[in-house]
């Protein structure tokens, strides 16, 4: 059965991105960063224009470290909507380096532009610094950026991060669980999951946030990777479990860029299939601003531009 994306209504005062994932629907979003060439956002605007014909609930942007590229945020988020009117967008926001009264101002103008939902995060610490500090005014946890935008900007619907194989900083897997139910009892409409690539965790960890209540669509975050170098670096950053499987067909590539590629493609491809075949209401895709992989995903899974 062909799966029939979920769409937000536009146009409404209180934007509910629940409706994405309602029954029979299939929320279908991408994640994009704020390009920081000419030349690179060119590109961008190409590839979501193909993205764009598999007629997504969401484009979601994120921002540079520490808030740097705010701004740019905006103007990508508003580039989308001018572009392409009928796909909704949301914005990341963080609580690194920002005061309650900065966090204030930035809602009010992604409202003012448009914005319909938002990414709460906490947020990494600035690089060189090993643990998160708040600053004098801001916030330290990441629901109670949401109970903010919950209780003082009810449009905007609201994502909140999952973590499938535990954040790195949580004491445990427990710990992060009862911080995600946090998140979700202060407002957060959908969970949306870091990366993995072996679907057991994920679906372990839905099981898991049904055993405490979370009764949020959990939705998993998916990056095909298409070369070796990604795949050292996810193991090495992210600290996403990478099966043996996924590494060997990597290896078998050799140094072919171009068999890197389809092995990458391959193996999300059946990833996302069986995603959906366990039930998924939908799937987050991390773009990295480019098209071409996810597309060809899209395309093995069955979606249809």
């Amino acid at each position: 059965m062909p799966l029939r994306q979920g769409k937000i209504p536009r146009g409404s005062e209180r934007v509910s991105i629940l409706d994405a994932y309602g029954p029979g629907r299939f929320g279908l979003s991408f994640e994009l960063f704020p390009p920081k060439t000419a030349e690179s956002e060119a590109a961008l605007w190409r590839n979501l224009a193909e993205l764009a014909q598999f007629e997504p609930s969401l484009v979601t942007c994120t921002y540079g470290a520490g808030g740097s590229t705010r701004g740019k945020t905006l103007d990508i988020l508003a580039g989308v909507r001018a572009r392409h009117p009928a796909v909704p967008v949301a914005s990341h926001l963080t609580c690194v380096g920002s005061t309650v009264g900065e966090i204030r101002d930035y809602l009010r103008e992604a409202a003012a532009r448009g914005v319909g939902a938002i990414v709460a995060l906490r947020g990494d610490p600035p690089q060189g610094q090993e643990t998160f500090t708040a600053v004098a005014g801001g916030l330290r946890y990441a629901a109670e950026l949401v109970a903010l935008v919950k209780s003082e900007f009810p449009q905007f619907g609201i994502l909140v991060a999952g973590y499938p194989e535990t954040h790195q900083e949580a004491a445990s897997p427990q710990a992060d669980l009862e911080n995600l139910a946090r998140k979700c009892a202060a407002g957060g409409d959908v969970v949306v999951t870091q990366l993995f690539y072996d679907n057991d965790d994920f679906f372990r960890f839905r099981d898991r946030c049904a055993a405490v209540g979370i009764d949020a669509p959990i939705v998993p975050g998916v990056m095909p990777v298409t070369n070796y170098q990604q795949v050292r670096r996810i193991a090495s950053l992210c600290k996403a479990r990478l099966p043996e499987a996924f590494t060997r067909a990597f290896e078998a590539a050799g140094d072919d860029e171009a068999a890197q590629f389809e092995a990458g493609v391959e193996f999300a491809g059946r990833q996302v299939q069986g995603l959906i075949e366990g039930g998924v209401p939908g799937i987050h895709f991390y773009v990295l601003n480019k098209s071409l992989a996810t597309v060809r995903v899209l395309e093995q899974v069955g979606m249809r531009r």
